[in-house]
């Protein structure tokens, strides 16, 4: 049998996926901190000791995302468009529209049959526009970003951010915790900011449904709800929506290797 590998270097954590025979299976997701290339070697050593192998045993590597260049035990680079595209289309064949929420930025991703991209918009480089945000105002109101989600889906009167900034969205939760306003209606208020601008970059590509929503943001079900809310559509949620893009690029390991699967 042989094994495969992909690798997600991503602004925010770093997730590595083994497959053999086309099926998932370990993967390891952990911090990508300040230096890249310490966390890339880590959490491939770490899917590696789960999977009881030794780097020798994969017979190819895919690396994709934000810092994919600091994989250098990778044989290949892949773009993470491709395989976030190739990673929904294992998972739901049928999904036609995919939503990624990362770390860095937001993407909306067009995919046919076979799981390849036909189009896809990026939001701008800005903080509001990806999970970040969140991140962000979490810190403003203390608590773990883990219990965003949760604590959002007690709100009873959402705040109405001004600003389309990062930098003046927090500077305006801060003031509303000033003001005495609780802290599930700021975060039922980032969630729709964020459900705004991927409704708006929606329009740039269009929506077909089915339609699945990954990356680190698909962990908070308050967002999850708000964006189903705004687009009016149910959202397909993979069962680790971090490692979509990882398992695309271990796929394409598999399918781009010179060595055929055993």
């Amino acid at each position: 049998m042989a094994f495969f590998a992909g690798i997600d270097v991503g602004s925010v954590t770093t997730k590595a996926v083994i497959v053999a025979d086309g099926e998932l299976g370990v993967y390891h997701v952990a911090p990508s901190g300040a230096n890249y290339r310490l966390a890339a070697q880590k959490v491939m050593e770490e899917a590696l000791a789960k999977a009881g192998l030794a780097l020798d045993d994969l017979a190819y590597i895919v690396a994709t995302g934000y810092g994919a260049a600091n994989a250098d035990f990778a044989a290949q680079q892949v773009t993470d468009i491709s395989c976030c595209a190739r990673g929904v289309n294992r998972l739901f064949p049928q999904v036609r529209t995919v939503i990624e929420i990362g770390g860095q930025a937001s993407r909306i991703i067009r995919v046919n049959a076979e799981g390849r991209a036909t189009n896809f918009v990026v939001s701008e480089r800005c903080a509001a526009g990806s999970g970040r945000f969140l991140q962000v105002i979490a810190r403003v109101l203390q608590i773990d970003l883990e219990d965003v989600g949760p604590l959002s889906l007690k709100a009873k009167n959402p705040v109405t951010y001004t600003t389309g900034c990062a930098v003046f969205g927090e500077s305006e939760a801060i003031s509303r915790v000033a003001e005495g306003t609780p802290k599930e209606d700021i975060l039922a208020g980032v969630h729709n900011a964020l459900a705004a601008k991927i409704s708006n970059l929606l329009e740039r590509v269009g929506l077909e449904e089915e339609c699945a929503i990954t990356g680190g943001g698909a962990l908070d079900v308050g967002l999850i709800m708000r964006v189903e809310q705004r687009l009016g559509v149910h959202l397909l949620v993979p069962p680790q929506p971090q490692i979509t893009a990882a398992l695309g690029a271990a796929l394409l390991a598999e399918e781009r290797s010179p060595i055929s699967p055993a």
